[in-house]
């Protein structure tokens, strides 16, 4: 007996953003029946492909791309009827968030708000920035970025980077100037005094570190939960040791592991 088949998750493979490349490599690979040929046109390699279907096939709770084995052409692959689903539901929510986020794009703060709010995250930090530069190391890439805010022109403001996979950076599209969403999970980074940090020097490679000025802390038995402003204007949040002496207005620097970032793009065609 043939069990019930699986219901397709549409909220969980399209509740990202869409301004990835997963669903373009989806749509060329129905148009086109080969995994390698949209790789080409979308621009990744065809590892960055098969990753990209991986990823929403998991999201969807059903396969979305089957192989076709043999024909003139020597094989290929082709959407299952869970794949031209998803598509059609992604095509759907496209023109409806274009419609709504139209009305919104022209108004000073509605529009950016409205575009990072569409991804939701336990992760306490959510900043905004935007990409300088890509270095890649092999499978990995290191994405040099610097924080927006009220401090954006200033030459000075906060850099930091985040280590994803080459195929990750490929997927979102990345490249210099590009607006992300770099999230951190506040436990994932340590806030000293600055004095601190200073006689400690130069912070060890694959880390970052983040200058600002204590603006809530509030004690605990295995340490501090410290919230800082920094000088951009952008607010972070980490945790300082017990009896670590942070105070509110102290200067401070919060530092933490670039593979610790996460990267997002905005929605609706702002990022």
């Amino acid at each position: 007996m043939s069990s019930a088949p699986v219901p397709l998750s549409l909220s969980a493979a399209l509740g990202h953003a869409l301004t990835d490349k997963r669903i373009d490599i989806l749509r060329h690979i129905g148009e086109c029946g080969s995994i390698s040929q949209a790789a080409r046109a979308v621009g990744v390699s065809y590892k960055a492909a098969w990753q990209a279907v991986d990823t929403l096939s998991n999201l969807a709770g059903a396969p979305l791309v089957a192989r076709a084995v043999g024909g003139a052409g020597g094989g290929g692959a082709q959407l299952t009827e869970a794949g031209r689903q998803l598509l059609q539901a992604a095509g759907a929510m496209e023109q409806a968030r274009g419609a709504v986020l139209s009305r919104w794009q022209a108004t000073p703060h509605a529009g950016p708000a409205l575009a990072r709010l569409a991804v939701r995250t336990s992760m306490r930090n959510q900043w905004p920035c935007a990409v300088q530069r890509l270095e890649l190391l092999g499978p990995l890439a290191r994405v040099h970025l610097v924080l927006e805010g009220e401090g954006a022109a200033d030459a000075s403001r906060p850099a930091l980077a985040a280590r994803i996979t080459r195929e990750s950076a490929e997927l979102l599209g990345l490249q210099p100037g590009l607006p992300v969403q770099a999230l951190c999970k506040a436990t994932a980074l340590r806030v000293e005094r600055k004095a601190a940090a200073d006689a400690a020097g130069a912070p060890a490679a694959g880390t970052f570190r983040l200058p600002g000025r204590a603006s809530r802390v509030v004690r605990g038995p295995e340490g501090d939960e410290v919230a800082a402003t920094l000088a951009c204007g952008v607010h972070v949040v980490g945790f300082a040791a017990a009896g670590s002496g942070v105070r509110v207005g102290s200067a401070v620097v919060l530092s933490g592991e670039e593979n610790a970032v996460v990267l997002a793009l905005a929605d609706g065609g702002m990022a």
